[in-house]
């Protein structure tokens, strides 16, 4: 074991009372509080020699110690996944992907992803770009469903990831969030950056962030809830999820970002119609960019997947 991984810290007056997990997380740099937690469950981090549960309280003068173990070696294996293909020739091919599915793998989903599929179907795709995430332009949160495009070929990739990061890629999604829009579209300016306290989480009271813009547009009303499409400016992690949370929209069944009582105003009928929501109900419906190759302009579009469109159905049949 590495010296480099052992490490151990004193708990000064300031951090008396801050949970254990959220300690060594906030002192270890590339350690989130959840591998933490972990870590503090299988008794690799210590205090005072002694295991504790991750939401102990530390008191000032306690030891923490412990090491941080390497990561895991990923692999990249090709799995035969049915994947939902809305358009493909030899330079790209563009995926509507389901909620539930990982772009690619990770620590904790090292089989099941779209990039494992797309490995299957495109024998050549694991030398573009970059290694862990080969063919990989942009990304979508694993229970966000919709649209993504993935390069088959180097120069492809070149030039999406400059599309991308030149913002000459227009990205449109559909969200189905709490309360009632006050007007019919508008912009969120808010930047973003790490949570404060939770390293998972993203927010707009993050002492380093970045620019980050979301316009907005309300497609229809159904008594307490709105469904919005949504376009990103710009693209950071979690945006939508946190600017919809920032100005008080959450969106529907979101875990990270929603509230434990939102909806509470809600009729009986509506919470019944809500109650399938298993994940937050955002879907990249529509992107638009020019191929890589020929430079002809295309305008793609993803079908509102079946739990989404059952509870959109269902909420418009109440005002009938």
């Amino acid at each position: 074991m590495p010296d480099r991984d052992l490490f151990s810290i004193i708990v000064e007056e300031r951090d008396t009372n801050i949970r254990l997990d959220s300690l060594v997380a906030s002192h270890i740099s590339d350690c989130s509080r959840n591998t933490a937690s972990t870590l503090i469950q299988k008794g690799i981090i210590l205090v005072q020699g002694i295991a504790k549960k991750p939401g102990y309280r530390v008191k000032t003068g306690e030891k923490i110690s412990g090491y941080i173990p390497p990561p895991e070696i990923i692999s990249f294996d090709p799995e035969p996944i049915t994947i939902d293909i809305i358009y493909e020739d030899e330079h790209i091919v563009v995926v509507n992907k389901a909620a539930g599915m990982v772009v690619h793998p990770a620590p904790g989903h090292y089989t099941g992803t779209l990039v494992n599929a797309l490995l299957f179907k495109c024998r050549d795709l694991k030398s573009i770009g970059d290694k862990l995430r080969p063919g990989i332009v942009h990304r979508l949160d694993m229970n966000t469903s919709g649209i993504i495009v993935v390069a088959k070929n180097q120069n492809a990739h070149e030039q999406l990831s400059s599309d991308f990061k030149l913002r000459k890629i227009n990205k449109k999604y559909l969200a189905l969030v709490y309360n009632d829009m006050e007007s019919r579209s508008g912009v969120i300016e808010l930047p973003i950056g790490r949570h404060p306290t939770d390293r998972k989480k993203m927010s707009v009271k993050s002492k380093k962030s970045r620019k980050a813009e979301t316009t907005w547009q309300l497609i229809e009303k159904f008594g307490g809830l709105s469904l919005l499409e949504l376009k990103l400016i710009t693209g950071r992690t979690h945006q939508i999820r946190v600017h919809c949370a920032a100005i008080n929209h959450h969106i529907v069944g979101d875990s990270v970002y929603g509230r434990k009582n939102g909806g509470r105003n809600l009729s009986d009928e509506v919470r019944k119609i809500l109650k399938p929501a298993k994940r937050q109900l955002l879907h990249s419906w529509q992107i638009g960019f020019s191929h890589p190759a020929t430079g002809i302009y295309m305008d793609l579009k993803a079908p509102i997947p079946e739990d989404m469109n059952q509870i959109i159905s269902g909420l418009k049949g109440l005002g009938q």
